[in-house]
């Protein structure tokens, strides 16, 4: 059977367009950025984002997980959204980020949500712990997507949801997006060039779902069966 495909990809690169090879991502440069960016981050982030954001967290609400991991909590701008009867684990690699998303947290004391600081490629849980594993504007920006893809496949259970939420390459709006913000784009990581084919299709699991969000549809809601 064939994997579900977003539409409105038809926008692919001019075959002319020079590429720019970015600079390699690295965890220090990762914490580094988004320690300098975490005052600002709802502001720069939050409204561009927040479509994306909104469709995950119906998503969410519809799978009804019992427990659930967010890769990439960032400021909590998500913890509100979930199911009360979710158990919520976060996770960042910015204390500066995680600073923030503990002030939403104890907006919320009825729910039961748990924020910790942690490199997702390295998590401490034991095997199948959750039931649904989001990562919202992650997998782009990861030292090695590859590795980050085993440990949610590790830690989700068997027959759990894998919820990917993410721009892919195709689209030539992005590309130029990109090169209007090189610095930026250098330094939280940001890579214009992402298959979807290489970084989804690529994997042993079952596409569920694959819708496009945000604003021109420039990035993917992606659900995947473990």
């Amino acid at each position: 059977m064939t994997p579900p495909r977003a539409a409105g990809d038809s926008g692919r690169l001019p075959a002319t367009a020079s590429r720019r090879t970015p600079p390699a991502v690295t965890l220090d440069s990762v914490v580094r950025t988004y320690g300098r960016y975490a005052p600002w981050y709802d502001w720069i982030f939050g409204a561009v984002l927040e479509p994306g954001r909104r469709h995950l967290a119906r998503t969410v609400q519809q799978l009804a997980p019992g427990t659930l991991l967010e890769v990439g909590v960032g400021t909590g701008l998500t913890l509100a959204r979930y199911p009360a009867a979710t158990h919520v684990t976060g996770i960042d690699i910015s204390e500066d980020m995680l600073v923030r998303a503990r002030q939403r947290a104890a907006r919320l004391p009825q729910r039961r949500i748990e924020l910790h600081a942690m490199d997702a490629e390295r998590m401490a849980f034991a095997d199948a712990s959750f039931d649904c594993v989001v990562l919202p504007y992650v997998l782009s920006v990861t030292p090695d997507p590859a590795r980050l893809v085993a440990e949610l496949r590790r830690v989700c259970r068997p027959g759990g949801h894998i919820v990917i939420l993410n721009h892919f390459s195709g689209s030539r709006l992005w590309w130029w997006l990109e090169r209007c913000v090189t610095t930026l784009a250098d330094r939280i990581g940001f890579r214009s060039d992402f298959s979807y084919e290489a970084h989804v299709l690529a994997h042993d699991w079952e596409v569920v779902s694959v819708r496009p969000v945000n604003l021109f549809g420039l990035s993917r809601l992606v659900v995947v069966r473990n």
